[in-house]
């Protein structure tokens, strides 16, 4: 039988709210005893810095009604009976279909979704005010089977150098598996296309100076054992975990902003929901002036630009989204018909 609800008090920049947090002894991560209300103290614990990083952005929340063992859903718009105090915004998704989407603008919101079941919090690289033009260039290495987290380091130090030759600050974070999430801030005057094609050029680069290393290849069976640039969670409606979420791993880890001092050395498994407060404690957040300098993405498109010149055209996208201009046909290059 489902315990008594409690009632969390969460500060936040419009003063303390008062949460309301059902069953909070069903068990989220059966392996640690995670209930759902350490999962809500936790959210308090880092809601200052979650919501520094995850904050006025439109967000999607991933749902585990019965525990990380049992199914999951995606959520969008808040339900109807939401506390006054989370809103939405209307944004357009890849099928021009527009809806509004939940944005988080304190910790409360955020304690607010998981007593809605949420583990996972992918927010969007744009703002609710300006939800078509990011303000942030995403890039996700991806380890391929044959590959993990140590073998991303490398790429990723490589691919902060780029950046920087682009003009860019990169900030770096643990996917919260075996992957590392590389952002950069930059202003929010190009559209999500221009900055998929920002991550392409810098896709690209990274991948002539790592060959042996790195990949483009959209199709897995032409990846080998390699990290994988994952190009197409830079557009529109794709998202990653954000930084301080959790996952839904057995381990119970988060997806954890790191200083570039930290990335040789650190151990991904280690940052989990039980070790993450006590770090921001003593480490500090080191994404805190992320939003500081933000660059332009003029640079890559230049790049973008001369690879075009030679040759190197539009990559695939994502199977549901509309067929796009320039792209090559989405057919798995084993199954694809061979020329008489």
């Amino acid at each position: 039988m489902a315990s008594d609800a409690v009632v969390l008090t969460v500060p936040g920049p419009n003063g303390q709210r008062d949460v309301r947090i059902s069953s909070p002894d069903r068990v989220i991560y059966p392996e640690l005893g995670i209930t759902k209300l350490d999962l809500a103290k936790y959210i308090v614990d880092v809601g200052d810095a979650f919501v520094t990083a995850n904050g006025d952005r439109p967000v999607t929340l991933e749902r585990f009604p019965d525990g990380i063992e049992g199914e999951r859903f995606y959520a969008k718009n808040p339900p109807k009976g939401a506390p006054d105090y989370v809103r939405s915004e209307m944004v357009i998704y890849p099928s021009a279909r527009s809806h509004p989407q939940l944005v988080i603008d304190e910790p409360a919101v955020a304690v607010w979704a998981v007593q809605m079941n949420t583990v996972v919090f992918h927010p969007w690289p744009s703002r609710g005010s300006n939800s078509d033009n990011p303000d942030q260039l995403r890039v996700d290495l991806d380890p391929q089977p044959g590959t993990d987290f140590d073998d991303a380091i490398p790429a990723a130090i490589e691919l902060r150098a780029i950046l920087a030759e682009a003009g860019l600050t990169a900030f770096l974070k643990t996917s919260g598996n075996r992957g590392i999430h590389v952002f950069a801030p930059i202003k929010p005057v190009r559209e999500f296309l221009d900055v998929r094609h920002a991550v392409i050029a810098a896709a690209r680069e990274l991948e002539r100076r790592m060959p042996d290393a790195v990949t483009t290849s959209w199709w897995k069976e032409e990846r080998g054992e390699k990290v994988f640039v994952d190009f197409n969670q830079a557009n529109r409606d794709r998202t990653m975990a954000g930084a301080y979420s959790p996952r839904a791993l057995p381990h119970a880890p988060v997806s954890c902003p790191i200083s570039w001092d930290e990335l040789e050395n650190t151990d991904p498994k280690k940052h989990t929901i039980l070790t993450m407060p006590e770090r921001l404690r003593t480490v500090g957040d080191p994404w805190s002036d992320f939003g500081a300098d933000p660059g332009t993405i003029n640079e890559l498109l230049g790049w973008w630009e001369r690879d075009l010149a030679n040759g190197l055209g539009e990559l695939p996208f994502p199977p549901d989204y509309p067929k796009m201009p320039g792209e090559p046909p989405r057919v798995q290059p084993s199954r694809a018909r061979k020329p008489d």
